[in-house]
């Protein structure tokens, strides 16, 4: 059974994906629908009074938009800020693609070995002995 959170949680991730694919296309329908999901998620996070004062969605969405567009100096500050923010690592990764920005995540060199135990093996015959 779905919990009441994980509605909003997928109202957040769709509005992620949207600002996405407005990175990837520039077109203005993609900038409508990041417009109207962020108002969604404003409505679903507070009140439902027509006077409400929650707009950080709405806010976010139009700073990012304009950012995407090169319509602000500091766009770049702008959209890394918002890449950090994204908790999904491939999502991470296919935004900063899509914005150009370079992610120098640390990527282990080797395979990450399993810690032995020192005495995982203590008490059992060596295999020497038990093929004897």
């Amino acid at each position: 059974m779905p919990k009441p959170a994980d509605g909003s949680h997928r109202l957040l991730h769709a509005w992620q994906l949207a600002l996405l694919r407005l990175a990837v296309t520039h077109d203005e329908s993609d900038r409508i629908n990041v417009a109207a999901l962020a108002a969604e998620l404003d409505r679903s996070g507070g009140r439902h009074d027509a006077g409400c004062s929650l707009h950080f969605f709405r806010r976010t969405s139009s700073r990012l938009c304009a950012a995407i567009g090169g319509q602000v100096p500091n766009a770049e500050a702008i959209l890394d800020g918002f890449c950090k923010q994204i908790e999904q690592p491939r999502l991470r990764l296919a935004f900063a693609a899509a914005i150009g920005i370079t992610r120098s995540d640390p990527v282990p060199s080797q395979p990450v070995q399993p810690k032995r135990h020192p005495g995982l093996f203590r008490g059992l015959p060596s295999r020497r002995s038990a093929s004897l």
